[in-house]
């Protein structure tokens, strides 16, 4: 499986996944730990992608869906967008509205 098939299946596979340097715990750069935060907030399990941990993913994801910074917040298969946007629809009560429809959506349908 090529890496564009890996990143797709990590994008549909999960209601919610957040490709970012580091991990959620431990936060490589300001950006994936602010968006990670505000995920966290949402109260609700998200995956995550630890893109300095697969150099092939930190290649490529950036042509995936035509966004060229980490990290990237992808929620029901879509681009949602970086850290700005993420933080941003954290303050409107967006993020948190679409965090738990996305995954109330995939259990319901398990």
């Amino acid at each position: 499986m090529d890496v564009m098939e890996r990143i797709d299946q990590q994008v549909k596979n999960h209601p919610v996944v957040l490709f970012m340097k580091g991990t959620p715990q431990f936060p490589m750069c300001g950006f994936s730990s602010r968006a990670a935060e505000a995920l966290k907030r949402c109260g609700e399990d998200f995956a995550y992608v630890n893109v300095l941990a697969d150099p092939e993913v930190f290649e490529n994801l950036p042509r995936y869906a035509d966004w060229p910074t980490f990290p990237q917040l992808y929620i029901d298969g879509e681009l949602v967008g970086g850290c700005d946007i993420t933080l941003e629809m954290y303050q409107n009560g967006e993020l948190e509205k679409a965090v738990k429809a996305a995954i109330a959506r995939r259990s319901g349908a398990a």
